[in-house]
């Protein structure tokens, strides 16, 4: 397997569990195949409230070590997307 098709398939798993969790752990009356990878988070999304970004932040905690700090741009708060590249970026290594 090709270091792309690696980064591909490493993606797919990262963007599985987000919604998975996301579907979880808020309540979210959706399947994981109703939520397309750039579906907002908050707005017209998935309509997301400062609550439930409290939730986000314990989640990246929790399941990928991941902690913001206030010096990251809250971009990756905008789509499922945006967030599971969040994730990619910060990660620790495991």
């Amino acid at each position: 397997m090709s270091l792309i098709q690696e980064s591909i398939e490493a993606r797919k798993v990262v963007l599985h569990q987000i919604k998975t969790e996301l579907i979880q752990r808020l309540h979210i009356q959706k399947t994981e195949s109703q939520i397309d990878d750039d579906t907002a988070l908050f707005g017209n999304g998935l309509k997301l409230d400062s609550v439930d970004a409290t939730e986000i932040l314990v989640l990246l905690d929790k399941l990928y070590g991941i902690q913001v700090s206030e010096s990251d741009d809250p971009s990756f708060m905008r789509t499922v997307n945006n967030l599971a590249s969040f994730v990619i970026k910060n990660r620790k290594p495991q």
